[in-house]
């Protein structure tokens, strides 16, 4: 057992992404039940809400799962009190520092684990006292930094001694596999979870993945300081056409409001906003999470004997 095991209390090292909108009880419990680390997406709740969502999953698993929270939240400080009232075990953050919250967090036994997109970041978290880092490379969907997964992993991996969970690009056995040469304990995936059949998903949305190709993602919001990485779809383009063109920021944010709402609730996979990475390309098919997480696993043992001899 690896300390990132130790660490989530989990049979395998892996944490289902926290997918705003998607990532709901049902998908968390479901992937806790698996044997990997559930997570319920604080974001756009109301911290009465969120305390729902902590009592299903409780009534669907026994295991750990955690929430993570949206730090730039208006509701994260109360949010944060839910998830100590619940005694949540683990929170995984975005969006903002958790330096606030850390002497609540630890006064409570609860891990943090902050999603990172540099190697400054990572160091910077370490010095906080956060149990692990999340390094999340640019092929990760929805918001993303500036940095490659393959760049990424190693030097936040060489820059801490804190387990270093990889994120950004992650399919397969291989993915994996890559990820723990690069110096990492666990990985996150978001895309592959997304469509799980135990996800809120639309059928549209689900063949939309199990459609694409290597270049179906695009990247919006880089002008504005906020890139997301979604599929390419009617509303998408649009956005990136007048970002090209250099329209006003609140006609772009009046184009994207409530987009991954749509894509979630309405199954709306033309006006909606796909948050994707760029393995949606590799994904053939909808599985469980227990098959997911069972499956990568046993490529990724597969893919290990294969290259146990020298190389060269």
């Amino acid at each position: 057992m690896n300390r990132v095991n130790q660490l989530l209390g989990t049979k395998y090292p892996i944490i289902q992404g926290a997918m705003a909108q998607l990532a709901t009880a049902q998908l968390a419990a479901a992937v806790s039940n698996a044997g990997g680390l559930g997570i319920i997406a604080a974001g756009g709740k109301t911290p009465d809400e969120v305390r729902e969502q902590i009592h299903e999953a409780r009534q669907l698993t026994d295991n750990n799962f955690g929430v993570n929270l949206m730090l730039m939240d208006p509701n994260s400080p109360k949010i944060a009190q839910v998830i100590v009232e619940e005694q949540v075990p683990i929170i995984t953050t975005g969006a903002g520092t958790p330096k606030k919250l850390m002497p609540v967090m630890k006064a409570n036994g609860i891990k943090v684990i902050p999603v990172i997109p540099n190697v400054e970041l990572a160091v910077k978290m370490e010095q906080l006292g956060v149990d692990a880092v999340v390094a999340e490379g640019m092929e990760a969907g929805g918001h993303i930094g500036q940095l490659t997964s393959q760049v990424l992993w190693p030097q936040v991996s060489d820059a801490v001694s804190i387990p270093v969970i990889a994120a950004g690009g992650i399919a397969d056995g291989r993915g994996i596999v890559d990820a723990f040469v690069d110096g990492a304990e666990g990985v996150q995936l978001g895309t592959l979870f997304s469509i799980a059949k135990e996800s809120p998903v639309g059928p549209k949305w689900r063949q939309a993945i199990i459609e694409a190709t290597d270049t179906s993602t695009i990247i919006t919001g880089l002008s504005l300081g906020a890139p997301v990485r979604s599929l390419k779809n009617k509303m998408a383009l649009k956005f990136s056409e007048l970002e090209r063109n250099a329209q006003n920021r609140e006609e772009l944010e009046t184009i994207a409001v409530g987009g991954l709402k749509k894509a979630v609730f309405d199954d709306d996979v033309e006006t909606g906003s796909l948050m994707a990475g760029q393995i949606s390309g590799m994904i053939k098919e909808a599985k469980t999470c227990r098959e997911i997480i069972e499956d990568l696993f046993n490529d990724a043992n597969a893919v290990t004997n294969k290259v146990q001899s020298p190389l060269f």
